[in-house]
């Protein structure tokens, strides 16, 4: 049984994946700009089961308690209920169908978790705005292709009200704002991680998926040499590495050194190309060295060599990207300033700016609550995934030119414009920041999973009789 399978298929319709958050909306792969910025919580991802004869129309049981989570209920009803979307949506899927048993008792206990969570989060005070709920709500429509009217037909055809859709929503929330607050403060990613993971990466990818960039000093040595004449060769070739291990510049090496044509011409660089399009030598010679490290002399017919690895695009890390130019009014959101007075201020800032009433750069000078403000909310050029995800996804939305309807966040509430895109090539170092967010998500997934495990384990939970 695949207990991964029944999880997301649950999770597709009750859960908000486990992520941080920020004010700014950027990720914390780098110094923190602006505002102090990390991540926050994403849209609720809510595919909407088939509607389903069998789950609609069959007789309802007399309810009763099937556990009890630190004497909160869970009632034989609830589970029922959120076990048809599973199955419907494991059927929706094609996916494997577990015995039903198996399957109640997975929901079962994924509502234990969340009623423990919420449970938590009510202790701690965490709060969530009508605005927040609303702006999910809208999110799940557009994620499902309709609209929020739309939405509603169709969950009353499978039973479920508008407000009770509207209390799973608030829940999720409520559970993502305390994961938030509670896991992201565990994660630690430093460079070490970033390092092993390249490695991991590289020692996992084949010459195909793999580009380098060699620089490369050949001191040839002829056909039909004489060992004298191949030891001359060879300390010719060393004097060369001992240069670079120095800390001399390569190209000047290159051009004193080399007897190949990219010597002279190009500063030894071969260019970036698939590992598979270089020698097997020079691939295997340099698979385990990082970025700027050296190897040689090595020996080939043709010569020795001296290689450097001046850059390499693991498989997943593109060396282009889309970027996006964009700028953002943050009104921070606290007991003197709800969230849906926030985004009525911020409506108020979009229409008077469409009209040619007000500037952008100037409100957000004078009322945005971000470090950025100085700059007219001017963010900068941006790679993707530096934005959380509604964030980013707001920002996806927009054609240049045009601004956003108000965006909550976990800090406050945002007014985004996007200015321009291009097209531009990573460097090396925005390529380990993009590794450096990968190894992030990781690590708060396995934080997550700890911290709920944790959770669960100081609740008191009594079993009743099994859900049927």
């Amino acid at each position: 049984m695949n207990h991964r399978v029944i999880a997301l298929a649950i999770a597709t319709f009750a859960a908000v994946a486990s992520q941080g958050a920020a004010a700014q909306g950027l990720r914390p792969s780098g110094a923190a700009t602006g505002g102090g910025l990390s991540r926050p919580a994403a849209t609720p991802s809510i595919t909407l089961p088939t509607p389903s004869a069998a789950a609609t129309n069959a007789p309802r049981q007399a309810d009763f308690i099937v556990a009890v989570v630190n004497s909160e209920p869970v009632t034989n009803n609830e589970v029922r209920s959120r076990l048809a979307r599973a199955e419907a949506q494991l059927a929706q899927q094609g996916g494997t169908m577990p015995p039903r048993d198996v399957l109640a008792r997975e929901v079962l206990e994924r509502l234990i978790l969340e009623r423990v969570q919420l449970q938590q989060a009510r202790e701690a005070g965490v709060k969530v705005d009508d605005f927040a709920v609303s702006q999910a709500e809208q999110g799940v429509a557009q994620q499902n292709s309709m609209t929020v009217d739309e939405l509603y037909r169709r969950l009353a055809r499978d039973g479920m009200s508008r407000e009770r859709f509207r209390d799973e929503l608030r829940n999720q929330l409520l559970q993502q704002k305390l994961r938030e607050r509670e896991v992201e403060a565990r994660v630690k990613v430093t460079d070490l991680d970033v390092d092993q993971y390249l490695r991991e990466q590289q020692q996992g990818a084949d010459a195909s998926t793999m580009e380098i960039n060699l620089g490369h000093v050949l001191v040839l040595v002829p056909e039909n040499a004489t060992p004298t004449q191949v030891a001359e060769r060879q300390a010719r070739a060393q004097q060369a590495a001992d240069k670079l291990r120095a800390g001399e510049d390569f190209a000047a090496v290159a051009r004193e050194f080399s007897d190949a044509q990219e010597g002279k011409s190009a500063g030894g660089l071969l260019g970036l190309r698939p590992a598979d399009r270089y020698p097997e030598l020079f691939v295997n010679s340099t698979k385990g060295l990082p970025v700027g490290g050296l190897v040689g002399p090595l020996r080939s017919p043709a010569g020795f060599h001296v290689l450097k690895v001046v850059e390499r695009v693991t498989a997943g890390v593109p060396t282009t990207v889309v970027q996006s130019h964009a700028r953002h009014i943050l009104l921070r959101t606290g007991p003197q300033l709800t969230e849906t007075a926030a985004a009525a201020r911020l409506a108020d800032y979009r229409r008077r700016i469409l009209a040619s009433q007000a500037d952008f750069a100037t409100l957000a000078r004078e009322h945005s609550q971000d470090g950025s403000s100085k700059e007219g909310g001017d963010l900068g050029w941006a790679n993707p995934g530096r934005y959380v995800p509604e964030f980013e996804q707001a920002l996806n939305a927009l054609k240049p030119g045009e601004i956003s309807e108000p965006l909550v966040s976990r800090f406050g509430v945002h007014l985004i414009q996007l200015l321009e895109r291009r097209e531009a090539k990573l460097t090396q170092r925005e390529q380990r920041d993009m590794a450096r967010s990968t190894v992030r998500e990781k690590k708060l997934d396995e934080a997550y999973a700890t911290w709920a495990q944790e959770l669960r384990g100081r609740a008191y939970v009594e079993y009743r009789d099994p859900p049927q």
